[in-house]
């Protein structure tokens, strides 16, 4: 790629904050390209391995370390000496001080946690492109009482001496160095500007992004497809590849870039595990098939899995069977494909880059590789050698929807709910049948059902119902009845790393469970978790 062709790109070095991949979404939401790399990343490193890259300034996260500990993450210094704007948060502005020359000390009272208020400050001296970092903002203004910010305080240590050449930018009532820049670019801001708590986080980013590094904002759909389709386009040449939808968005806009650069050359394989939601498997031959016109091969195993599933109650053992079962499938499908098409060469996966991230493993892009496990999948057998096409492994899960919006995946597809790769099979408690299956399928049905039409679900971040193994006494009509208990689980959350338990009001919940208990045979009682995560899990197995 040439000079010319690079990407433009933010690196943040991450120094173990739980707010690190955040800082990477808070950049690319401005349309700029960002990275996550681990803290001990060199200058040296970055220049060799993202060559590709035009790397126009660096982001340090916080970290729960203290500078002053002999163990603590450093930064390299030559990327303090780049000459590129550096923005160090919270641990990063610690650090930014500490290895520049300045002082770092426990704050001795004045820690500080939540909400605080900072004031503005002009900078003494001359501070460059570092002092447009509060440009603009709603607090920026010189007339008495528009010079403070709300902000999000997380520290138990503080700058208490500057380093040389460096000014303070704004103050907080306990700590006189909220904020403080240096020469070429250098920034340190105590608070987080990343969190939703720091109302004006997103414009003080903004301002280091455009006024401070000078960044295009052409991280756009259009630009990432553009790029995908070509890369996709020099690797897999005129090979064929294939690829298992799961009935998820992340395997379906994979396959939609993969078919924009290779078309009939790749073959989707959908497995029909009797395990899916209502009307998935009809929903998916219907979108590929005969909407997107992609070659799908559907598969319908549904009597394989049952039986392999009968009388299994633990739920590690269910999703055990349920990935080799899809093996076999899986296989023999791409075997009778090579036959009659020809040899088989890439195995397309929706890997996202949290994935990427969480494994911080070898990029396989430009690397053939056998194929072993699979977090959708569950694995391949080992005597299919295939390289991988991972055209999603650099993009958030936002930034995905996006992408399968503008390549034309309808939009209920694109803003559907995570589902476990093993199906409603873990979300039926005890033992799977058929009968089960259904009264769960059935009652997950009306819960989303009635969450779009009271226009919630996409305001909830997953919902689903879940058949216990409990039974319970009940009065229907004139009879005693003895019959199951059904869950319902709706959750809240950013990164799905936490969750909070969905408000939901309080005559939905009566409608679904009254619609559940009067039309859903077997089903007597409706009940709500509200359990957040943690202590407990999304997902119940």
């Amino acid at each position: 790629m040439s000079s010319q062709a690079r990407r433009q790109a933010i690196i943040v070095l991450d120094f173990g904050s739980q707010y690190s991949r955040l800082i990477a979404r808070r950049i690319r939401e401005q349309h700029v390209y960002s990275e996550l790399v681990p803290a001990e990343t060199t200058l040296e490193q970055l220049q060799r391995e993202k060559a590709h890259l035009d790397i126009k300034g660096f982001i340090l996260s916080g970290g729960p370390a203290s500078v002053y500990d002999a163990q603590a993450p450093r930064c390299d210094p030559a990327i303090l000496r780049s000459g590129l704007p550096v923005l160090g948060i919270c641990y990063g502005m610690q650090l930014l001080a500490h290895q520049l020359g300045g002082h770092v000390a426990p704050a001795q009272g004045r820690r500080e946690y939540g909400p605080a208020t900072i004031e503005l400050l002009p900078a003494a001296g001359d501070q460059g492109r570092a002092a447009e970092i509060f440009a603009e903002l709603p607090g920026a203004g010189s007339e008495a009482g528009e010079r403070s910010l709300k902000v999000w305080m997380s520290h138990g240590d503080s700058v208490d001496q500057l380093p040389p050449g460096f000014s303070v930018l704004a103050r907080s009532e306990s700590n006189p160095c909220a904020a403080i820049a240096g020469p070429g670019g250098l920034i340190g801001l105590q608070f987080h500007p990343e969190v939703t708590h720091t109302p004006q986080g997103r414009e003080i980013l903004r301002n280091f992004l455009f006024r401070v590094c000078a960044c295009r904002a052409d991280w756009t759909p259009g630009s990432v497809i553009d790029e995908a389709v070509a890369q996709i386009r020099s690797r897999v040449g005129q090979a064929r590849a294939i690829c298992a939808l799961s009935g998820g968005v992340d395997s379906a806009v994979a396959a939609l870039l993969v078919h924009r650069a290779i078309g009939e050359r790749l073959t989707c394989i959908f497995v029909d595990t009797g395990c899916m939601r209502a009307g998935e498997p009809e929903q998916v031959v219907e979108t590929f098939s005969r909407h997107l016109h992609i070659p799908l091969v559907a598969v319908d195993a549904r009597r394989r899995f049952l039986a392999r599933l009968e009388g299994v109650t633990d739920p590690e053992q269910k999703r055990k069977i349920i990935g080799e079962e899809f093996i076999r499938v899986f296989e023999e499908e791409a075997v009778r494909l090579a036959q009659e098409q020809g040899p088989i060469s890439f195995l397309v996966q929706g890997t996202l880059y949290p994935d990427v991230i969480e494994s911080a493993g070898r990029d396989t892009a430009s690397t053939a590789t056998r194929i072993k496990t699979h977090h959708n999948v569950g694995g391949l057998p080992e005597e299919m050698t295939l390289q991988l096409v991972e055209p999603l492994r650099w993009l958030f899960k936002d930034e995905v929807r996006e992408i399968g919006l503008t390549l034309g995946l309808p939009e209920e597809w694109v803003w559907r709910h995570p589902f476990p790769g093993p199906g409603l099979a873990i979300r039926v408690i005890g033992a799977v049948d058929e009968q089960r299956l259904e009264t769960l399928r059935a009652a997950d049905a009306i819960l989303i059902e009635e969450l779009r039409r009271a226009g919630l679900y996409r305001q909830v971040s997953q919902a689903f119902a879940v058949l216990t193994p409990v039974r319970s006494v009940g009065v229907m009509g004139d009879g005693r009845t003895y019959a199951q208990v059904v869950a319902l689980r709706a959750v809240t959350t950013e990164d799905f790393m936490t969750a909070d338990w969905a408000r939901l009001p309080y005559d939905l919940l009566a409608r679904v469970a009254n619609r559940i208990v009067n039309e859903v045979p077997g089903v007597n009682r409706v009940v709500y978790d509200i359990t957040s995560k943690p202590p407990a899990t999304i997902e119940w197995e």
